[in-house]
């Protein structure tokens, strides 16, 4: 598995993923935001891949060669203030609970403390996200958040959950994922 820019011969696949209204991944990611929103913004984004270069802060997740989902991270405000939020996505569920999802995220924060001034990175989620909660925590994350029953997913409540981890506390990839 590797975690490489995004070449011209991914975008039908992202394409197919990231458009499809049915997509299981879609009951994991911010499932709580409207169906219809989401679907219009993935769409829009699918299109500007074919015209937009490879953004340094995307990456696809390769497993021999065939992408099984994306990483990403934007820079929180203000603008060189050392605070990274980091996003993993594996889109097919044939691949989910085998431990990709820990791996991906390791290399994304060696990556990005590699390639950036990153002082935190954070990752966000909901309450009933469990998989990535754990596969943050197994990394190092820590609790830094909780907004008590603030997301409805199919009309359940849930928490907002944000971990962070700090650079000084990241030791590198040896003994992680």
């Amino acid at each position: 598995m590797s975690l490489r820019g995004r070449r011209p011969r991914d975008l039908p696949v992202l394409t197919r993923w990231l458009t499809d209204p049915d997509a299981a991944w879609r009951e994991w990611d911010a499932p709580y935001l409207p169906a219809w929103d989401t679907t219009a913004n993935l769409q829009r984004y699918a299109q500007s891949l074919a015209s937009a270069p490879p953004n340094p802060n995307e990456r696809v997740i390769d497993v021999g060669g065939v992408v099984v989902g994306m990483v990403n991270r934007a820079e929180e405000d203000p603008a060189d203030g050392g605070w990274w939020d980091l996003g993993i996505l594996i889109y097919d569920p044939a691949h989910w609970g085998r431990g990709l999802g820990s791996r991906a995220l390791a290399l994304w924060v060696q990556a990005t403390l590699d390639e950036t001034d990153a002082h935190v990175l954070t990752f966000s989620t909901w309450g009933g996200n469990d998989r990535m909660i754990r596969a943050a925590l197994r990394l190092g994350f820590r609790e830094a958040g909780r907004v008590r029953e603030a997301r409805v997913v199919r009309g359940e409540r849930f928490d907002a959950v944000r971990l962070d981890l700090l650079r000084r506390e990241w030791p590198g990839l040896d003994g992680r994922a």
